[in-house]
């Protein structure tokens, strides 16, 4: 019986003794586990971090690439426009030392045509009719030698000093343009000039007299010997 009690015993030990090491193991392995689980947590914000910085990192080298190509493309533009600033600038030379050229020997030059194109009030474009007229004075250019041709807007006494200056010149502009690009002339033939209200050719108190102030000059110069004077087409009011 003694036996019996001592086997129950024993069992009832062994039984306590396992249920005893699963609660220790437990005990002993779940602060591993939850350090476990927040190693992983942290592993993976870490790549998501990694990721986002990665990310942003990549954006800020497009961002920069895309700079630079910009700073890239101002500075041949750049480059460009300081040419082509070069350019204007001898261009500019190499016409005033024509013109000095000109005005030097301007006694030897004489006036074989010249024609006049009026304006409507405060515009700078041409009539059919001015176009008429520039087209037969065109054409007699053409056979020139040695010319010259001087271009010179007006304006009538209507408005302010500075804003008829501006005008006069679109006018002249307006009669270079379609004279050059219509009958071939370089534009180191034309000397032209906006000289706004300060020189009238009639009387600013009329309606026809402001009309024939709105106009642009035209007078072909050549210092050849054989040049002939020719007649001398005039434009009309508009």
């Amino acid at each position: 019986m003694k036996s019996l009690n001592y086997s129950v015993l024993a069992v009832a030990i062994t039984l306590l003794s396992g249920c005893a090491t699963k609660n220790y193991v437990r005990t002993q392995t779940a602060p591993l586990i939850d350090q476990t689980n927040q190693l992983n947590d942290k592993t993976a914000a870490n790549n998501r971090a990694i990721h986002d910085t990665d990310d942003r990192a990549q954006a800020g080298i497009t961002k920069a690439q895309g700079a630079a190509d910009q700073a890239t493309q101002n500075a041949q533009g750049a480059t460009t426009a300081a040419g082509q600033a070069q350019t204007a600038a001898n261009d500019a030379v190499n016409r005033a030392d024509k013109l000095s050229d000109v005005v030097a020997g301007l006694d030897n030059y004489k006036s074989i045509n010249n024609m006049s194109v009026t304006f409507g009030f405060d515009k700078s474009n041409l009539t059919k009719d001015d176009k008429a007229q520039l087209d037969s004075f065109g054409q007699t250019i053409a056979s020139s030698k040695n010319y010259i041709i001087e271009v010179t807007g007006g304006t009538d006494s209507t408005g302010s000093a500075e804003y008829n200056y501006g005008l006069s010149q679109r006018r002249a502009d307006t009669v270079v343009q379609y004279l050059a690009s219509k009958y071939n002339i370089p534009a180191h033939r034309f000397y032209l000039i906006g000289i706004g209200k300060d020189k009238e050719v009639a009387d600013n108190t009329t309606r026809e007299g402001r009309a024939k102030n709105r106009r642009v000059d035209i007078q072909v110069l050549s210092n050849s010997s054989d040049a002939t004077p020719q007649p001398n087409p005039q434009g009309s009011g508009n």
